[in-house]
């Protein structure tokens, strides 16, 4: 009888560690996927923060461009004035070609 108890003892703590190295597994799994979702939230809301800011400063640069403030009209009509000059050839027609 004493060697059947001592045998039943040797199966409950090997049946125990089993189970216990399968929460272990388990728990080493669940903290895995826990730092990768963190970290791809993190990269998630950097990329949201920087989309919203850009769309922030795009929103911005129009209601500035529309604005009907002296200083916006003077640069606009600045920045068609440079635009004209732009346009322009740099030589006459029926001038002579550059030479190579």
């Amino acid at each position: 009888m004493k060697i059947k108890d001592n045998g039943r003892k040797w199966m409950w703590w090997l049946l125990g560690a089993v189970v216990a190295l399968q929460f272990f597994y388990v728990r080493e799994l669940l903290a895995a996927f826990a730092l990768f979702a963190l970290g791809f939230a993190v990269i998630a809301l950097a990329f949201g923060s920087l989309y919203m800011l850009h769309r922030t400063w795009v929103m911005a640069v129009e209601r500035l461009a529309e604005s009907k403030n002296p200083v916006m009209v003077t640069a606009r009509q600045s920045m068609y004035a440079i635009e004209d000059l732009a346009r322009r050839p740099f030589r006459r027609p029926g001038s002579a070609t550059a030479r190579s």
